[in-house]
């Protein structure tokens, strides 16, 4: 809709306008055939089943298991692991521009697909035996199983290998005890990826859920990513078998492994929320009449536009540098910490100018500006603080790692 239109804060008109996605430098067309195939089938099923409905469970509390039958349709939980295990065996960066295109619907969604595919699936194929991929990697592929990954505790979070959770050796299982705090599925989950210390060591186990001693209450009260299930799980003389041990996951190299491939997805997918933001802005403004004139007319709503389009096409850039790089096998984590904090910050800053356009209109949720707004303070934190990345980068440059210095 052109700057002629007479919009006076009714928002029907700018809900329904098409999403235009912001590619200035035209990135997408350095996807292949195949990447640009998925990027329309997510992107158009987030446009028939997600936006019409997301505000609504935001507001609920509520994330719809029909959903995740979906995403199993389209092929893309697990996406890059290899055929053979019921998965799609496609790039990394096709498994970007999916995270950009769920994100741009609800960072909840985003959050699903990768703690199903990076945290739980990855750990199993990368760590675990041949019986157990062939067990559980298939059904999790479809949706039909359903995965979490516990790592955070309620007083370990940026220092995981402070873990108390404590496996001990009984003969014939394994007994665990310990809690984890911020886990995404875990209310509704089959099976857990569970790290905790065996002998002194951090060892990967498999907890399914029904398992004696296990227990997952969902953690309320949320004003961010409310349309999502975040747990706590809760082992108390827990028995696991000998079996369920990841055989190859030892240290904090294992869940770090995992982290690195869930990170990367955020910095694509935070792209998306911004995304989100940037089309909602300019549609809103385009549209919003003030003193005779659309306020996309007057010099500091633009100057907003252009500095929104500026840090998203630098964004999307450096997410799809290093999905290729990561392709290549051609990466180090300090990539991947660059790519999360910059993308995931410039997405809350862009979040925050769209909602200033809006004006009072963004804070309501006929827009869906507050709510990437509240979620992205979350994503900011999670996977490894804004702060904690900062200095994983300041560690390449000087080769002194200050955050676990002896302070006394």
């Amino acid at each position: 809709m052109g700057a002629s239109a007479t919009f006076k804060g009714d928002p029907a008109g700018a809900l329904n306008m098409a999403y235009e996605a912001l590619d200035f430098y035209d990135v997408d067309a350095l996807l292949s055939e195949e990447e640009l195939m998925v990027r329309d089938m997510v992107r158009d099923w987030v446009d028939e089943k997600v936006i019409p409905n997301i505000e609504q469970h935001y507001l609920d509390g509520t994330f719809p298991r029909e959903w995740i039958q979906d995403l199993g349709e389209m092929g893309v939980l697990g996406m890059v692991i290899p055929e053979e295990y019921g998965c799609a065996g496609m790039s990394y960066t096709a498994y970007g521009v999916v995270c950009r295109e769920l994100e741009r619907g609800d960072s909840g969604l985003r959050s699903f697909a990768s703690v199903q595919g990076s945290l739980s699936m990855h750990p199993i194929h990368k760590f675990g035996t041949e019986e157990q991929k062939q067990k559980y990697l298939p059904g999790m592929a479809t949706g039909e199983l359903i995965g979490c990954f516990g790592l955070t505790e309620p007083d370990y979070g940026s220092n995981p290998g402070g873990m108390i959770t404590k496996a001990e050796d009984k003969g014939d299982h394994y007994l665990l005890n310990g809690a984890k705090m911020w886990i995404t599925n875990g209310t509704i989950c089959d099976l857990a990826i569970v790290w905790a210390k065996l002998d002194g060591e951090i060892r990967g186990f498999i907890v399914e859920m029904g398992d004696e001693g296990f227990t997952a209450p969902e953690q309320k009260g949320k004003h961010s990513l409310r349309a999502s299930v975040t747990s706590e799980l809760v082992f108390q003389d827990c028995k696991i078998p000998k079996d369920r041990l990841l055989p190859e996951a030892k240290g904090l190299s294992g869940p770090f492994s995992c982290l690195n491939r869930a990170r990367y997805g955020i910095a694509w997918g935070s792209i998306g929320a911004a995304q989100a933001c940037f089309d909602a802005a300019k549609k809103y403004s385009l549209e919003r009449i003030q003193f005779d004139h659309p306020i996309a007319a007057y010099q500091l709503i633009q100057m907003k536009l252009a500095t929104m389009l500026r840090e998203i096409t630098k964004g999307q850039l450096l997410a799809y540098h290093l999905g290729r790089k990561i392709d290549e096998d051609n990466w180090v984590p300090e990539f991947i910490s660059l790519a999360k904090m910059n993308n995931v910050d410039i997405a809350l800053d862009i979040a925050r100018v769209a909602r200033d356009i809006h004006g009072a209109n963004g804070v309501t949720s006929e827009y869906p500006i507050m709510r990437h707004m509240n979620n992205l303070e979350s994503v900011k934190t999670y996977e490894g603080t804004h702060d904690i990345h900062n200095l994983i980068l300041a560690r390449h440059i000087t080769g002194i790692q200050s955050f676990t210095r002896n302070l006394k």
